[in-house]
């Protein structure tokens, strides 16, 4: 027979570990996939929270009434999501990136379900997605993720953020200058090869003004991108690495805001 008590605190003090970890779970890439049913992401979250508790330990959490506590429920809540955020927000690169390259090619028009958002997005938006999803699966990303989130209740015990605005906002300022560069970065040779085309398009408008070149210039620069996307793949591990490297650099940001 199994006998195992606990008292109220060690309740309050589980709940709140389970608080932040849920929060994450909901927010941070790869484990927020709309296609995961929700219950599954529940019941992670419950294992999780149990191996952090047998791990952590307990400690008092002090409050002084109920308010109290959902304060310190809220701040949980807010700390696990701006972790999971931090690495969130990251992703929307392959998306900035896929949009730019399907407006150079001139197929923007054309949108598609994304299954890990369920939003509308362009398919050059959903392929860099799934090769980033794919590659944190590969390179062992996610586990960095969770690595992050048990350490955070190190560095930021329960009950213990404290949430710095200006270095978290510092954090999203220098986050959305190096998210232009980075989104550039991984469409430049479609960006470069369209300008190119362009101008060759323009000279041979002005020497045979007979030819219709707008007609052929829009199913060039379909086929030519498709083209060039494919001769890029094997790019796209170097520029997930640009976004796994801004990803690191912004949870860590995150929690030292938080600290």
């Amino acid at each position: 027979m199994i006998n195992f008590t606990f008292s109220y605190a060690d309740l309050e003090y589980f709940l709140l570990i389970l608080v932040r970890i849920t929060c994450f779970v909901y927010s941070a890439p790869f484990f927020s996939i709309s296609g995961v049913p929700r219950r599954v992401k529940v019941g992670f979250s419950i294992f999780l929270a149990y191996l952090v508790y047998a791990a952590v330990g307990h400690n008092e959490v002090v409050y002084n009434t109920i308010l109290g506590y959902a304060v310190v429920v809220m701040k949980e809540a807010l700390t696990g999501f701006l972790i999971g955020w931090g690495a969130q927000i990251c992703t929307t690169v392959t998306s900035f990136a896929g949009s730019i390259a399907d407006m150079e090619i001139g197929v923007s028009m054309v949108s598609l379900m994304d299954p890990a958002t369920r939003q509308q997005a362009t398919f050059t938006g959903v392929l860099y997605q799934y090769f980033f999803t794919l590659y944190m699966l590969v390179s062992g990303m996610y586990q960095y993720l969770l690595r992050a989130l048990i350490d955070s209740f190190t560095l930021i015990p329960v009950n213990g953020a404290v949430f710095k605005s200006e270095s978290l906002l510092e954090s999203v300022v220098m986050f959305l200058g190096d998210y232009i560069a980075i989104g550039f970065r991984i469409i430049l040779p479609i960006f470069c090869t369209m300008i190119l085309l362009n101008a060759v398009l323009g000279v041979l408008a002005k020497v045979s003004p007979q030819l219709n070149m707008f007609a052929v210039g829009m199913q060039l620069k379909v086929l030519v991108g498709i083209v060039i996307i494919f001769l890029t793949a094997r790019m796209l591990p170097a520029a997930a690495d640009y976004v796994s490297v801004e990803m690191k650099r912004m949870i860590v940001s995150f929690v030292e805001g938080m600290m």
